[in-house]
């Protein structure tokens, strides 16, 4: 069988035994990775897979765009107006907090120049709520926590990804002594610029046909997935940064488009969510498990655990102070940090433009431990943890700040629910192995 084959018989397979599964707290990162690392060269290898193979890098990036304009068009601008305080401050204040410590903690560590100290912070800098989605669907956590983690997890991917494309531009010059500067702030600035207008002129076109009767549900659906594509294709066509300009263009349709295509958008999610089942999979073969074949060296785990904790946790406590959050919220929301998705495609970008240099392999290792150790420890700490901090509030004075109304947080293509009737008739919802 191709590499290929492989994967998609691997999804096929977990998809099978999916509920079995969340029986047992085994979220689908966690499934997919091991069936990765055991099928991979660091295991049985019968799935060989190229970091330099184009379906990897074609299958990677396609991903991260679409999530991307996924996650910024769930969450339109207009929406996150009603409760801003919160996830602002965790992306205003904890986001480059954590970029900063991220960087001189590594620089300290491993000895490198900055640039290659802030391309591994800013790679590690966004969170996955996917990694512990028991956190966002427990509905015993308290609505206005919820909706913080899940729009601070919807936005930092893409605020962190000009940054990590501006390092990695400055490292790979400083490799090859070229010029970077003028590369780099044109890729970005041209994609927010054409991200922009892409957005803007889809979302006002697709809400004005919604509302003459010009469109149907399919093409809506058509729309929202071709815009998504679109603004990572044409980008790329004009030498501009593709992620930047899906995640800006996702922002401004969902704004343009006053947030009136959401069954379209949420099949835009389905859609990444599908594909990323196999990114992880290739994460676990082509990454995790070649380091873990390597050998545990102290220096990367030493990182990795720092970057989950300290890292993570004391921008968090910094970020959240004069909000007179409990102790016990404050440590709650600087622990569900995951690393996830976004962090996987931007070490396997660092590995293309780098082409296995000695930077490539520190990097890689550094940030494959920290992926794989948040992987489990987030995939399998979310419910018990989220129940025992619901538990904690419903005890909590009807005036504690946590419990202020605030709008329900959408999960965004974090679970598929299954709406099939259970045995009795009554019909459920139950998310998948992603809520851990």
């Amino acid at each position: 069988m191709t590499g290929i084959a492989i994967v998609l018989a691997v999804c096929v397979l977990y998809g099978l035994a999916a509920r079995t599964l969340d029986k047992v707290s085994i979220t689908t990162p966690i499934a997919l990775v091991t069936a990765g690392i055991v099928l991979g060269d660091g295991g049985f290898k019968v799935l060989h897979v190229s970091a330099g193979a184009e379906s990897v890098k074609v299958l990677s990036e396609i991903t991260l765009a679409v999530l991307l304009f996924a996650d910024a068009s769930t969450i339109s601008l207009r929406a996150a107006e009603e409760d801003i305080g919160l996830p602002g401050r965790l992306l205003g204040i904890g986001l480059p907090l954590t970029m900063a410590l991220g960087a001189l903690v590594a620089h300290a560590l491993f000895r490198v120049n900055w640039a290659q100290a802030a391309l591994l912070s800013c790679i590690l800098a966004p969170t996955d709520a996917a990694l512990g989605l028991a956190v966002v669907t427990n509905t015993a956590v308290p609505a206005r926590i919820r909706r913080a983690l899940n729009i601070e997890s919807g936005l930092n991917d893409g605020i962190a990804t000009p940054f990590v494309v501006f390092f990695l531009a400055v490292v790979v010059a400083e490799a090859s002594h070229g010029h970077w500067v003028t590369g780099a702030v044109r890729a970005i600035v041209v994609a927010v610029v054409f991200g922009s207008a892409l957005g803007w002129v889809t979302g006002t076109l697709a809400e004005r046909g919604r509302r003459a009767g010009r469109t149907t549900a399919a093409t809506d659906t058509l729309v929202v997935l071709g815009t998504a594509l679109l603004s990572y294709e044409a980008a790329l066509a004009m030498d501009a940064n593709g992620f930047v300009s899906a995640f800006v263009a996702g922002a401004v349709f969902a704004t343009a488009s006053g947030g009136t295509e959401r069954e379209p958008m949420e099949f835009t999610e389905d859609v990444g969510l599908f594909l990323s089942f196999a990114v992880w999979v290739i994460f676990g073969a082509l990454l995790a498990g070649p380091v873990l074949r390597a050998g545990v060296h102290l220096r990367p785990v030493v990182y990795a655990v720092v970057s989950l904790t300290v890292i993570r946790m004391v921008p968090v406590a910094l970020a959240l102070v004069g909000t007179k959050l409990r102790r016990d919220t404050v440590g709650f929301v600087g622990w569900f940090g995951p690393r996830g998705l976004a962090s996987v495609v931007f070490t396997l970008l660092v590995l293309e433009e780098l082409h296995g240099s000695l930077e490539a392999r520190q990097l890689t290792e550094v940030a494959t431990w920290t992926i794989l150790l948040s992987v489990f420890a987030h995939g399998l700490s979310a419910g018990p943890l989220a129940r025992r901090y619901g538990a904690r509030l419903s005890r909590a004075p009807a005036d504690t700040p946590e419990l202020e109304a605030a709008p329900e947080a959408s999960t965004r293509r974090r679970a598929l629910e299954d709406r099939r009737p259970r045995p009795d008739g009554a019909p459920t919802r139950r998310p998948t192995t992603d809520d851990g």
